[in-house]
């Protein structure tokens, strides 16, 4: 880690994080930053799109070129971001203000203090992290920070993002018990290259296929996604290496009493589970679909890859 100098930041915000919270967040935060005596540069546009090219034409411009990039949002905005901040060297600081958080709870940064937060962006340290890059037959290639979920996680994340109410994690909780009315098993096939020393009783750098029917199969370069759910537990955003929790099928009843527990961020050891460690994963089954950081990202199959330092961040 290396001592951060800040001078000139980009901030960019999304008032609709956090159902509505981001706009009052953005304002305090800009107002602490502008006090700081720091020289800011905001950036609200239209589209994610758009956001990604203000930011990518400000970072390789040298005159234009922040000591930071500022996120004031949520989890979805900072996966946004990440198409312009992969392999910038410039740090990206968060300043949480979604309904998840996750990226931010992983690295120790407060999630319902922006004050607190911003102190952090103006005197924090950097850490550099990997991300994990996408590869999709039905999406262009794509970031994540956090988790991708494919099959009922990625389906309870999508109609989570459609509901409204209740607020907070609990959404999630709500979205999965409606979900679990219908069809939730898939026949997944995972492929899994590079796996990590000693996964599999098999020696670095081995190769294995698993097929099987199950619930979902999360890619994890961070441990939580859904505001907490320890859905990855070993995983580690520095070791070069993305973990799979795969949760093969079980009974509606044993789901039911896995998905409590779950939101409340406790580890899941259920004998159905089996986790696993690799540098590339490809994950196919037919009608499953994909999320990424908490946000829709195309329809299976996909592969995932680990990307070493691809990403500086501030921390505390």
């Amino acid at each position: 880690m290396s001592e951060l100098s800040v001078r000139r930041v980009i901030a960019v915000t999304n008032p609709h994080s956090g159902v509505g919270r981001g706009g009052g967040v953005a304002a305090t935060v800009l107002t602490k930053l502008l006090q700081s005596g720091v020289e800011v540069v905001r950036v609200e546009a239209e589209s994610a799109a758009a956001s990604v090219r203000e930011v990518s034409e400000a970072l390789a411009d040298p005159r234009r070129r922040p000591d930071v990039v500022v996120c004031i949002g949520g989890d979805g905005l900072m996966n946004v971001l990440l198409a312009a901040m992969a392999h910038s060297g410039v740090p990206l600081g968060l300043v949480p203000a979604g309904t998840g958080n996750d990226f931010a709870r992983e690295l120790g940064i407060p999630t319902n203090d922006p004050v607190a937060a911003t102190e952090i962006v103006l005197r924090g340290r950097t850490r550099v992290l990997d991300l994990g890059h996408i590869e999709s037959e039905s999406a262009t290639p794509s970031w994540f920070a956090t988790v991708v979920g494919t099959g009922f996680d990625a389906q309870v994340t999508m109609r989570a993002n459609e509901m409204r109410y209740p607020r907070g994690p609990l959404r999630y909780t709500a979205a999965a018990a409606l979900a679990l009315l219908g069809s939730y098993t898939l026949p997944f096939r995972i492929e899994l290259s590079g796996l990590a020393p000693g996964a599999l009783d098999n020696p670095a750098e081995a190769h294995a296929v698993l097929a099987l029917d199950a619930v979902m199969a999360p890619v994890g370069n961070t441990r939580t996604y859904g505001g907490g759910m320890l859905v990855c537990p070993e995983a580690t955003p520095d070791d070069g290496y993305l973990d799979v929790t795969v949760v093969g099928a079980v009974s509606r009843v044993a789901m039911a009493r896995l998905l409590p527990a779950l939101s409340a961020g406790k580890r899941i050891d259920h004998p159905a589970t089996k986790r696993y460690r690799a540098r590339r994963i490809t994950i196919s089954a037919a009608g499953g679909y994909a999320t990424a950081d908490g946000e829709a990202a195309g329809t299976l199959p996909i592969t995932l890859q680990a990307m070493p330092g691809a990403l500086t961040v501030v921390v505390p």
